[in-house]
């Protein structure tokens, strides 16, 4: 098997390495990307049929490593890691919960760095948090910020004390708009829709509402109201959802659930 040159590896081909590399293909990225997984999804298979990656190569220094697995296997995965990590090699995690220096001590060198990005950079639509540590080498960001640019919007540098916080908002964001759309296509059905029709109506809701907000100056609540007619229909919804033990509350809660684990993860 050829020894790749230098270029951009990625370890793990799951669902947000799939999302990562997905971006890059259709952005076009011009330099080889190698990418390493055990058991590669036909997804991928298809991407190496196409000569678009290069599917498990030789393990070789990489010019920027992209670590997308489960921070829970990591430890265990450390020896197929490591031979990827040359003397001029940028490291990238997005994994929840190792931190910058936890990466730096595990794989032997200080050139690191962590990004959160989310699922919908698949449709280049994706929002991700970027992380450097202190005196991170000039250009680095720019390179970073470069690479992650196909996927969608990208936030920072930012300090690694805010990202858990960040995360559970869009690195988890993603999972609250599915439900959201979910839930709502079971409200329909439970009160008389088809169920294909109900679904059709979130799903178009919600994307609308989401491009209406991006397309707009005004804040999210300033669009609420201007939905939501004094003793109106959406009055009459809104007034269950924003009571006191509903949405909000239920959502700061679940934000602080998602920081409490990723600290957890990170021994904090």
């Amino acid at each position: 098997m050829a020894k790749p040159e230098p270029g951009l590896t990625l370890i793990g081909g799951g669902r947000m390495g799939s999302a990562l590399a997905g971006g890059w293909i259709k952005a076009g990225y011009g330099g080889p990307i190698a990418i390493h997984d055990p058991n590669p999804s036909d997804l991928l298979q298809g991407w190496e049929t196409g000569g678009k990656i290069a599917l498990n190569p030789e393990l070789a220094p990489a010019g920027i490593l992209v670590v997308a697995v489960k921070p829970q296997i990591f430890p265990t995965i450390l020896d197929t890691i490591k031979p990827h990590v040359g003397p001029d090699t940028l490291v990238l995690s997005i994994m929840a919960g190792i931190t910058l220096d936890g990466l730096a001590d595990k794989l032997g060198t200080d050139r690191v760095a962590r990004a959160m990005p989310n699922t919908p950079g698949l449709v280049g639509k994706g929002m991700t948090l970027l992380c450097l540590p202190e005196g991170a080498p000039e250009g680095d960001a720019a390179m970073l910020r470069d690479l992650l640019t196909p996927l969608g919007d990208v936030e920072g540098p930012i300090g690694e004390d805010k990202l858990s916080a960040a995360t559970a908002i869009s690195g988890c964001g993603p999972a609250y708009g599915f439900l959201l759309a979910e839930v709502m296509a079971a409200a329909g059905v439970a009160h008389g829709l088809d169920r294909d029709m109900a679904l059709r109506l979130a799903r178009k809701t919600v994307e609308g509402a989401g491009a209406l907000m991006m397309d707009s100056d005004e804040l999210p609540s300033k669009l609420r109201e201007n939905v939501t007619s004094p003793g109106g229909v959406t009055k009459a919804a809104l007034d269950v959802l924003m009571r006191g033990d509903a949405m909000p509350s239920l959502m700061e809660e679940a934000v602080g659930a998602a920081i409490k684990r990723d600290r957890e993860l990170s021994g904090d």
